[in-house]
């Protein structure tokens, strides 16, 4: 019999993951004719853009990969900073845009530190003049594209001709047009400016961050002198000021919007109604009031929606108008994420979905249908499938029957709709369905893998009971020939707006784990109280209180592991990467005698030093709770280390500083701890490098397998 394959540390550090060479970027054309997409038929992380005909089937690339964007090194600082927001591995052609209402196919490519246009049937070519171009975005017509650059908005023909300057005020701490760190990092919003729907007016942020200290970063990788300046808020410090304006593109005049006397706020969402009154989303800064305000040609706004809710609000997606001024809105306000049908003066017309369960997101409006479309977790937690619900308020329909993760995208028009998935057994795949004749396309057919074919285990789900009773669900993988109790370690992330164990093949292809089982070593990860999927209540466990209930929930989980049998928990280990770094330090030093061994990858280990939107949202300030951040810090309990850990950490790590680690090193030293250290001077949050990816993945595998053998 043929012995299934053995893991490398090279596969382990390799990107993509088996089977998860897929098409990403799902769109359409704006006829709704066509599916587009971004994949590498080489497999590897450099993609093109790709056009399949939903008619006949045919595909050509769009788009292939410009030149200085296949490779880390050839990046801008700029576009590489920006990559570290989207959490983005991918090279080659990363994003793209059509115009939406352009008599022929316009299409924008960014990439190379240019602009790229293709029209029509043309070939697609650099636009001169666009060097050094940031968050491009063409006009609804695709006549025009405006872009950002060196902190100013520039608008430029896509046919040629010299870019034209909109605004000449930026400086250093000062932009317009540009998402602010804060609304990149923590805000979903990575964008700055939008073109009204007639392409006469452009509304952008004006950004000033002049007030906030900059936070040098120092790179001490490389033979010559570079340090970096960030504006950073810290939790409780100033953040930027924000100004929205909208200025006629062809007159240059500029009108700045009333947002009210209070600037210590967030600008959450903008976008325009389809009759060009402009929307505008205000987020308070302590998170818990959001209002919808209407902008109708004026600077003063008329209020459509205001809520409150406690202890915080999560932001939705963009505000969905329909064509006769209705709202689809996106709410917590019954504790779980729902939609609701809104008249044009924000007032309630009827629940749209409701339930203890969670529209985890919004896939469109097909209004000639008279559907709204979305994805939820009404079958099951672990699991996301695809749905609709009349806009009268009938009951919904499920559209996907397979077991395991649903994604969807909505084509324009309604007729089509793109389903990608996959299960801890199957690899994704994609197909789009015709909504009005039932009749699917292929987009993308798996490779015919299989996870015993490529020698991994298949986790086991587990439900776990946590102190107060909650349901916690848990992954479990197990070395499939062990002989005697086999030590553990714990995969730990634990903070909020992430849901780690679901039927996903990730799940299947998180291949240091894999690594570790063939060593013969069980792996679990569990889903505490604050993650996410599960509605606000659940997440809410965390509120004021970071590193308490996802420790007790770590050990809850480690005690049930002791009663399954097979499983020698008195060698439990613990690995986790920016917040899941922070879990293992609070889990090692807040239970030391359930985890022996810990590696701690980017960890936050004081939340005053990390950023006000995310800290505060679930902490408040460290004026209003002092007794929070101070049980909550890591560097409180360095004290009580008694376990073997491995801290690891990127010394241009802009998001999660290199300070962290510094300061808990120096609280381990105070206190005559040992501790170990492994930190790459040149890498960021996300480490890229391959080399030096195998090399950590070396490096942690190895102390973790020492660590954990028997003494």
């Amino acid at each position: 019999m043929t012995q299934p394959p053995r893991l490398t540390i090279a596969d382990v550090a390799r990107f993509p993951r088996p089977g998860a060479n897929v098409p990403g970027g799902l769109g359409f054309t704006p006829d709704g004719r066509a599916v587009t997409f971004l994949y590498s038929a080489e497999g590897n992380l450099v993609r093109s853009l790709w056009r399949l005909d939903l008619e006949t089937g045919a595909r050509e690339v769009l788009a292939g990969p410009p030149p200085a964007t296949t490779s880390e090194g050839a990046l801008s600082r700029e576009e590489e900073l920006r990559r570290e927001r989207a959490r983005l591995r991918e090279l080659g052609v990363t994003s793209y845009e059509f115009a939406t209402a352009a008599p022929a196919p316009i299409l924008l490519v960014p990439g190379g530190g240019r602009l790229w246009v293709r029209i029509g049937d043309s070939e697609l070519a650099p636009l001169p003049g666009s060097d050094g171009a940031i968050d491009a975005h063409l006009s609804p017509a695709g006549d025009r594209v405006a872009f950002v650059r060196e902190g100013d908005l520039y608008v430029q023909e896509t046919r040629g001709g010299d870019p034209r300057r909109l605004t000449s005020d930026a400086e250093d701490g000062l932009t317009n047009g540009l998402a602010e760190f804060i609304a990149q990092e923590e805000l979903d919003r990575d964008r700055g400016f939008w073109w009204s729907p007639d392409g006469s007016r452009i509304a952008f942020i004006r950004a000033d961050s002049r007030h906030i200290p900059e936070y040098p970063i120092v790179h001490q990788g490389r033979p010559g002198i570079d340090v970096e300046r960030h504006r950073y808020p810290f939790a409780g410090q100033a953040n930027a000021l924000l100004d929205l304006g909208v200025i006629d593109v062809a007159t240059g005049a500029l009108t700045w919007l009333d947002l009210g006397t209070d600037r210590d706020i967030y600008i959450a969402r903008v976008g325009w109604r389809p009759d060009g009154a402009l929307a505008v989303q205000l987020l308070s800064r302590d998170q818990r009031r959001l209002r919808l305000l209407l902008f109708e040609g004026g600077a003063a706004p008329r209020t459509l929606i205001d809520e409150y809710q406690e202890p915080w609000i999560n932001l939705a997606g963009e505000t969905t108008f329909l064509k006769d001024g209705r709202i689809v809105w996106s709410t917590e306000r019954s504790g779980f994420r729902h939609l609701e049908l809104r008249s044009p003066d924000g007032a309630l017309e009827r629940v749209l979905t409701a339930g203890p369960w969670m529209v985890s997101s919004f896939l469109g409006v097909d209004e000639e249908g008279g559907f709204v479309y979305f994805a939820a977790t009404e079958a099951s937690p672990l699991e996301r499938h695809l749905y609709r619900v009349p806009l009268t308020g009938d009951p919904m329909e499920r559209l996907t029957g397979e077991p395991g993760w649903h994604t969807g995208v909505l084509a324009p028009g309604g007729e089509w709709l793109l389903d990608a998935w996959s299960s801890r057994t199957e690899p994704p795949r994609v197909i789009a369905r015709n909504l009005r004749n039932g009749r699917t396309v292929e987009v993308h057919r798996p490779e015919a893998l299989t996870p015993a074919g490529l020698g991994l285990v298949v986790p086991e789900f587990h439900e776990v009971t946590a102190d107060d009773g909650t349901l916690l669900y848990g992954a479990l993988y197990r070395p499939p020939a062990a002989k005697g109790p086999v030590p553990v370690v714990v995969s730990v992330y634990g903070g909020p707006h992430v849901q780690r164990v679901i039927d996903d093949w990730s799940l299947t292809v998180d291949l240091r784990i894999q690594y570790l089982v063939q060593q013969g070593v069980a792996v679990f990860k569990l889903d505490n109280r604050g993650s996410a999927g599960r509605g606000l209540a659940f997440e809410a466990h965390i509120h004021r209180r970071m590193g308490t209930v996802e420790v007790e929930d770590q050990v809850a989980g480690v005690r049930y592991l002791a009663r399954l049998g097979g499983l020698d928990t008195s060698r439990v280990g613990i690995y986790g990467w920016s917040y899941g770094g922070y879990m293992t330090l609070m889990a090692m030093l807040k239970a030391p005698g359930v985890f022996r061994v810990g590696v701690a990858g980017a960890p936050v280990t004081d939340w005053d030093g990390y950023d006000t939107a995310y800290t505060e949202r679930y902490m408040g300030t460290p004026a209003a709770n002092p007794e929070g951040y101070r049980d909550g810090s890591a560097i409180t309990h360095a004290h009580r280390l008694e376990g073997r850990l491995l801290l690891v950490h990127g010394m241009t790590d802009e998001n999660v500083h290199f300070r962290h680690t510094a300061r808990f090193i120096v609280a381990l030293t105070e206190a005559g701890k040992e501790y170990d250290l492994l930190i790459f001077p040149e890498e960021r949050h996300m480490p890229r490098d391959q080399r030096g990816l195998e090399y950590q993945e070396r490096r942690v595998i190895e102390f973790l397998l020492r660590e954990l053998r028997p003494r």
